[in-house]
């Protein structure tokens, strides 16, 4: 006899229908509860994401999970868990190559460079400046006055040169642009940099290089922020101010303007050492005026006569 054909519909061909699915032993079994507050929604291509470290998952977990404007820097993270500032600036890298995170500096109205970080819960998908921006709340309406910005303080003064030119001024103005390329924090606005200008000059007016002004002006910077820089640079342009350069004897010394006046022989108008007669009628007078307080005879007359010795 031949065999039965077996059924298509067996249990052994479809196994998922079962009552009792069967489970690998081991592995991750979830017990979740919904969450009602204080939670974080976190996309799957974050928390699995294949390039990115453990480290640079779980900081950008924490990142998105805190309130805007909570601080997010190297020192405060560093001081929060225990990575070390290293670790935690790889993990910022790494968040930042793969579009977490946008770190931008910027200047504040007092004239402070900051950073601005954006943390990104989806990469590729920006929104506008105004939506990451957190709103203003609305105005009350108050029965006092509105409060007016403080007053800038006035930078102090610096030192002026002896003589002015338009080159030197442009000189100093250059080496103040320069600043900026040895330490940022020295970044200064177009007005800081005319007040200064003059010190610098003073500078540049004894004897110096604008490459040795700008070593003078750059060196021994203190390591904490900087938050009047152009405040800064005026104290150090007063304060360590070199002193003039030694008078060389090598040098001629400057001529000697003397006044106008009228020669009282000739009556024409000279400058010269002599206060009565111009050059001209120094030299006649010289030669055909009085010898020894006697009037010299004229040319051809008469020898008057000599004494003879006794």
């Amino acid at each position: 006899m031949r065999p039965h054909a077996q059924s298509r519909n067996s249990g052994e061909n479809h196994p998922h229908r079962h009552t009792r699915a069967k489970t690998r032993p081991g592995g991750v079994i979830h017990d979740n509860t919904r969450h009602t507050t204080r939670f974080t929604v976190i996309g799957n291509h974050l928390t699995q994401h294949r390039d990115l470290s453990l480290l640079a998952i779980g900081l950008a977990c924490h990142i998105q999970s805190l309130p805007t404007g909570a601080r997010v820097d190297i020192k405060s993270l560093a001081a929060r868990f225990p990575e070390g500032p290293t670790r935690i600036a790889t993990a910022l890298r790494e968040l930042e190559t793969h579009g977490y995170l946008r770190r931008t500096r910027e200047r504040t109205e007092t004239g402070r460079v900051v950073t601005r970080t954006v943390s990104c819960n989806q990469p590729g998908h920006h929104r506008d400046a105004s939506e990451t921006t957190p709103p203003r709340p609305p105005a009350r309406r108050a029965a006092t006055a509105p409060q007016q910005k403080p007053a800038r303080r006035a930078l102090p003064a610096v030192p002026k040169p002896a003589y002015s030119s338009p080159a030197l001024l442009q000189a100093a103005t250059e080496v103040l642009a320069g600043l900026r390329r040895t330490d940022p924090r020295l970044l200064l606005s177009a007005t800081d940099a005319e007040h200064l200008a003059p010190g610098v000059a003073a500078w540049l007016e004894r004897e110096l290089t604008p490459t040795a002004v700008h070593h003078a002006l750059t060196s021994d910077l203190p390591p904490e922020p900087l938050r009047r820089p152009a405040a800064f640079l005026a104290h150090r342009l007063s304060a360590q101010l070199p002193p003039q350069p030694p008078f060389r004897a090598s040098e001629p010394p400057p001529p000697v303007r003397h006044p106008l006046r009228n020669c009282d022989t000739c009556d024409r108008g000279y400058r010269g050492p002599d206060p009565r007669n111009c050059q001209g009628c120094a030299s006649t007078e010289q030669f055909s005026g009085t010898v020894g307080g006697l009037e010299a005879a004229p040319a051809g007359g008469p020898v008057p006569p000599q004494p003879r010795p006794m």
